[in-house]
């Protein structure tokens, strides 16, 4: 068993019995599902919106090299400049020349997954330079020294009053602050960083391949500032965020928008096509655009697996998932956590170490139901499984506990051979260390099903 698969088990055990916690995250999803249910009434045909997205995510995954060439020519055109990068290491070491060279102190940083992914903020701490998150959300969990909870809402485990206590501890604010008091609180000390900032960091919702642009969609504006104030924009995108047209951000936003948040549209919707140009007032004299593989072509060449390239990040699986809502996002230790964490963390961070994701699954199908691209997750979870175990990546005890659980299956007679009280014992040593720790195991009953069946058959 890996050392992630020990801890993911501890730390799932500890936030599954921490009731405070479950109160909070319920409360939170609770928000979410009734605003998502009334953003879904701006469709006329919900799940003909849901199958032309998928199309166009299908069309761009299936020609990426084109589409990632075509990027980059259109890109570089208008004096932006691309680095292509194939894990995290290549990504920092291609930033940290950026940052010599402008010799920078300061940066901002509007929210980004990928720039978790490679753990950015760490890399640029190590090296003494001030970074400071603008995102609400993601400024929250950094005060807190804690990693993002959730792909879309950072800070989801935490209450308001626990933000109002974070704020007095942190930034000496008065206790009891409402939730606007603190939002005008973070702007204030953020307003003068974007000024001071060397460089903005930021990641991208899409890459459009026909302008040579990127799409960021936010409510709060700080994206914008990040981008705009600082003289270098560095951005940092997976290199499946690539769309064929811009034409298809019409389709996409208001479906990234109606399940991530449940709006119709987002406040701020940007698409920026390289820096400042001659005819133009603002925006950075500088802008990169850094492509991050990390193992996403290792799921490309996975035919059967690589919709999962779809996701356009709304965080909809997460939120239905009786998984993450018992056990919250930091259990994961992933970037990635939920449903679509568990099915590409293990190609992109490797088998042996995550291939316990794809077990930690109800494997329900809610996720699948609520995938505004109608990516496969539940299957995809159990082709994760099938090739964990083909690879030889399963332990011996789990391969001898399956062979005896297929012939019990294949041969009734062996179950029904064992006594009343051999199967009650057997099953409750297997579970002494997982469910009877916290619940109390069923009775196995005196006859079995085919017995009573067989029984009624004679009489």
């Amino acid at each position: 068993m890996s050392t992630q698969s020990i801890t993911f088990q501890e730390d799932s055990a500890k936030k599954a019995s921490d009731l405070v916690h479950r109160k909070k995250i319920n409360f939170n999803i609770s928000k979410y599902n009734r605003t998502v249910e009334k953003g879904i009434q701006q469709y006329e045909d919900l799940e003909l919106a849901r199958e032309r997205t998928k199309n166009i995510k299908w069309s761009a995954i299936e020609n990426l090299d084109k589409n990632l060439i075509s990027f980059e020519t259109n890109f570089t055109k208008r004096g932006g400049k691309v680095i292509w990068a194939k894990d995290d290491k290549e990504a920092i070491e291609e930033i940290f020349k950026i940052i010599k060279e402008k010799n920078a102190k300061v940066v901002v940083k509007a929210k980004s997954m990928a720039t978790e992914e490679i753990e950015l903020n760490r890399e640029l701490e190590k090296e003494n330079i001030e970074v400071f998150e603008t995102d609400l959300g993601e400024f929250i969990v950094q005060l807190a020294g804690e990693k993002p909870y959730h792909i879309v809402t950072p800070a989801m485990h935490k209450s308001k009053e626990d933000v109002a206590e974070l704020f007095e501890e942190k930034l000496g604010a008065p206790p009891n602050m409402t939730p606007e008091d603190m939002t005008m609180l973070a702007r204030e000390k953020l307003r003068q960083k974007y000024l001071e900032a060397d460089i903005g960091f930021s990641g991208a919702n899409f890459l459009l391949a026909d302008i040579g642009g990127i799409a960021i969609t936010e409510n709060e504006g700080n994206a914008r500032l990040t981008t705009t104030f600082p003289k270098t924009h560095i951005v940092i995108v997976g290199i499946e965020k690539i769309i064929s047209s811009v034409k298809e951000l019409s389709h996409i936003w208001p479906l990234l928008a109606t399940f991530g948040t449940g709006q119709e549209l987002t406040v701020y919707n940007t698409i920026l096509t390289g820096p400042r140009q001659e005819d133009e007032d603002d925006g950075p004299e500088e802008m990169y655009v850094i492509l991050l593989d990390n193992g996403r072509t290792e799921l490309l060449a996975k035919e059967e697996q690589r919709e999962a390239l779809y996701c356009i990040r709304c965080g909809a699986c997460l939120n239905v998932c009786p998984v993450y809502k018992n056990i919250g996002g930091h259990a994961y230790k992933t970037t990635y956590s939920g449903p679509i964490g568990s099915v590409i963390t293990p190609h992109m961070q490797g088998m042996e170490e995550f291939k316990h994701l794809s077990f930690a699954s109800s494997l329900c199908g809610s996720c699948t139901e609520v995938c505004p691209v109608k990516i496969n997750l539940h299957e995809m979870l159990l082709l994760n499984r099938r090739d964990a175990v083909k690879s030889g990546k399963a332990p011996f005890s789990e391969k001898l506990t399956m062979f005896f659980w297929r012939q019990g299956m294949m041969h009734r007679s062996w179950i029904n051979a064992l006594s009343y009280s051999m199967k009650n014992f057997g099953l409750k040593l297997l579970n002494k260390n997982a469910w009877n720790k916290n619940r109390e195991f069923p009775t196995i009953p005196k006859k079995s099903f085919n017995q009573m069946w067989r029984k009624k058959g004679r009489e």
